[in-house]
């Protein structure tokens, strides 16, 4: 931890760019070039279109994260334009995207980002309903099942099961270094983004090596959202996405005891519970990284559980579910889009967002923030890390989709994002 102090501070982290489209016919640029803002400035896109070979563009505009997108004609004179124009009054996201012919250039603004809250109440049983849930899962005695996963010179890995409360069991890869002294380790618990059989889905034995190769050592869990079988064949999990698994994400949405999400993160804590119960923890540093779903695991990791240290969230999902904005997308899963009775869904979705897990926790967040993301909105993250009460380092990617989309930016992102997330976590387990 000897370079972490150099972080323990709120961060904004500005780019200056412009979006070009892949065949350099488009660049967009606004007048603040990282895209955040305050109420009161003008906010400002313009579009170059000094190569650009079609007479008209169209420009497309997104407020607030509406579902509704406003599509406006111009005619390409060539040069500059200023393609969007407005003061907002109040704290506010804005898309801009050019399109001409097959080429396009697209950008986000976000106007006070600090003040964005949550879309829902909390429930006024909130912090009783995760007590009782607690005291049931550690009331639980801890059964660990284990066996050698991978071999490699001063390390060990597990293919490892625990029980839990679930109703499946916690299920991945432990990894740490052989003859490490008690009470000389920080845990880094790593989970994933959405979806069953994909790559990025499982658990990997070399992914909870890496981590436990970091710094002086660690241990490493790479911990599947799912409780599923780790190492199976692809059909095992092909299976599992097309039957039990298929549309995981609304399942018990209509009731706080049966959403899926209540045993996702139960898992998570009995994973932590397994972690810190090793006597090589230094029982002081416990880092959650994840990106999208995994994302918004860390950050439920932190308020659930306030040992945690530290998370690293890369445009992370479960943030304020459900907007409080008129016909907008809430943070994934966007349950105000499900079939199903949407008072329902609007009594239980509160207990398992992570703008109300948040509150009081006081982990340092490292956040990516996509500003053109719309799988999880800018404003839904802030809304969550801003109910936090611990440092936070947070990266607002004005280029940035829920993927990296526009390529051109790569080189970019990986300068001024992706290396210095790495620095924060190779550090913080020094």
């Amino acid at each position: 931890m000897r370079n972490f102090q150099r972080y323990f501070v709120f961060a904004l982290l500005i780019f200056g760019f412009t979006a070009t489209s892949f065949a350099q016919q488009i660049q967009l640029s606004q007048n603040r070039p990282g895209g955040i803002y305050k109420t009161g400035e003008q906010v400002i896109f313009t579009a170059n279109l000094e190569g650009a070979e079609t007479d008209s563009i169209t420009v497309k505009v997104r407020k607030n994260y509406s579902n509704e997108i406003i599509e406006i004609h111009r005619k390409n004179t060539g040069g500059e334009l200023i393609v969007f124009s407005e003061m907002f009054t109040q704290p506010s996201t804005v898309i801009v995207k050019v399109e001409a012919g097959e080429t396009y250039a697209e950008l986000g603004a976000i106007v006070e980002p600090g003040i964005f809250a949550p879309g829902t109440k909390r429930p006024e049983d909130f912090d009783q309903f995760w007590a009782n849930e607690t005291e049931e899962l550690y009331a639980l005695p801890l059964q660990v099942k284990k066996e050698s996963a991978a071999t490699e010179e001063g390390y060990a890995c597990w293919d490892v099961e625990l029980n839990c409360t679930g109703p499946k069991p916690a299920r991945g890869y432990f990894a740490k270094p052989e003859n490490a002294k008690e009470k000389s380790l920080p845990i880094v618990l790593y989970v994933h983004a959405a979806g069953v059989k994909g790559s990025w889905c499982l658990s990997r034995a070399d992914e909870a090596l890496k981590y436990a190769k970091m710094g002086n050592g660690a241990l490493a869990f790479d911990l599947n959202a799912h409780g599923m079988l780790n190492g199976q064949p692809q059909e095992y999990y092909d299976k599992l996405e097309e039957g039990e698994l298929k549309g995981y994400w609304a399942q018990g949405v209509e009731s706080r005891d049966a959403y899926y999400f209540k045993g996702m993160y139960l898992r998570l804590m009995r994973t932590l519970d397994f972690l810190t119960s090793q006597p090589e923890w230094d029982g002081k540093r416990i880092l959650v990284i994840g990106e999208s779903q995994g994302g918004g695991q860390a950050l439920a990791a932190a308020g659930l559980d306030h040992r945690v240290s530290a998370v690293v969230a890369t445009v992370p999902a479960m943030s304020d579910m459900i907007s409080h904005f008129e016909n907008a997308i809430g943070g994934w899963p966007n349950p105000a889009s499900f079939d199903a009775d949407q008072q329902a869904v609007l009594e239980t979705v509160p207990y398992f967002d992570t703008a109300h897990l948040l509150k009081g926790s006081k982990a340092t967040i490292v956040a990516e923030i996509g500003l053109i993301d719309i799988t999880c909105p800018s404003y839904a993250i802030y809304a969550a890390i801003n109910q936090a009460e611990g440092p936070k380092i947070v990266y607002a990617v004005p280029y940035r989709g829920h993927h990296l989309d526009q390529h051109q930016f790569q080189s970019e992102w990986e300068k001024n994002v992706y290396q210095p997330k790495m620095r924060f976590i190779k550090d913080y387990l020094k």
